[in-house]
């Protein structure tokens, strides 16, 4: 073993053993004790559950392939060499990607990726002349990235950064085409869902319901909550409704399980198994 392996080892060993420590315990010997130690740290308020969450995302993603997040064939938006760039335009503006796979006549292979910024860079140099554009289309293409349906998002997420390259088009055991993936995908088995300003947004954070309920998403701001639902809820430790909760179990809540904070009910009616989605939450005298 090399001199910086060693190393690694030996500082790992030892930030484990440290944490093992504030518990008294031997060191974790594998992932399934790792997260154990992290929950318990996150129960004595060492770490906060959302760390918590994160943590485990990060570990989890070890055990998963781009089959388990890739965007299917049949939900790919993809362009064709046969159409011109007034026919793109609006499939671009509609879809807001920033990235799409360009296939061939035949429609079977990946001979490319488009980037918006490219286009968008190309319509203007040629000031908005098409024919011009559409002549020089085909130079704009990047080369692709494949990988197989079983490789390991670890060595994805290290091989997007290396490359500089945030999609990869997926190919099953035959070569054909089976998905694509983005980094944004890897990320988000680890921190939650990203949303921006294209994503579509919920009619409502909060919704009242006829029982008078209130159907609220984990990811409302607290200052929202507090101004629909009449709370004093401070924003001062968490950003959302979500973190409240979180904090008040201290542990992964299953769905239908229940809290009462400051005179509210709070019941789990979505979660998977690291994150909240959806909480049912009713005053207590309601």
């Amino acid at each position: 073993m090399n001199d910086d392996k060693s190393g690694q080892l030996s500082s790992r060993k030892s930030w484990l053993s440290k944490v093992g420590d504030l518990f008294g315990t031997q060191p974790p010997s594998n992932q399934s004790e790792l997260v154990e130690l992290i929950k318990a740290a996150a129960e004595q308020e060492l770490v906060s559950v959302e760390t918590l969450a994160i943590i485990e995302g990060a570990i989890e993603v070890t055990d998963l392939h781009v089959r388990d997040i890739m965007i299917p064939r049949n939900q790919m938006i993809c362009l064709t060499p046969q159409q011109r760039i007034e026919d793109m335009l609006p499939i671009i503006i509609d879809s807001a990607h920033s990235r799409y796979p360009m296939l061939n006549d035949a429609g079977d292979k990946v001979i490319g990726v488009l980037l918006a910024k490219d286009l968008l860079a190309l319509l203007h140099s040629t000031g908005f002349n098409l024919n011009h554009a559409n002549q020089e289309l085909h130079s704009l293409l990047r080369q692709p990235y494949f990988v197989p349906e079983s490789k390991r998002l670890n060595p994805l997420l290290k091989d997007f950064r290396n490359n500089r390259n945030h999609l990869a088009v997926v190919i099953d055991e035959y070569g054909g085409i089976a998905g694509l993936a983005t980094i944004e995908d890897v990320l988000e088995e680890i921190v939650g869902d990203i949303e921006d300003e294209h994503d579509e947004e919920e009619v409502s954070n909060i919704r009242e319901q006829e029982n008078g309920q209130w159907l609220v998403r984990a990811l409302t701001p607290i200052d929202e909550f507090n101004n629909q639902i009449g709370s004093d809820f401070s924003d001062e430790e968490f950003d959302t409704v979500g973190g409240i909760v979180l904090h008040s179990f201290g542990r992964m809540p299953r769905k239908q399980e229940q809290v009462v904070i400051k005179g509210l009910k709070f019941e789990i009616a979505q979660a998977d198994n690291r994150r909240l989605h959806l909480l049912k939450v009713s005053a207590l005298d309601a």
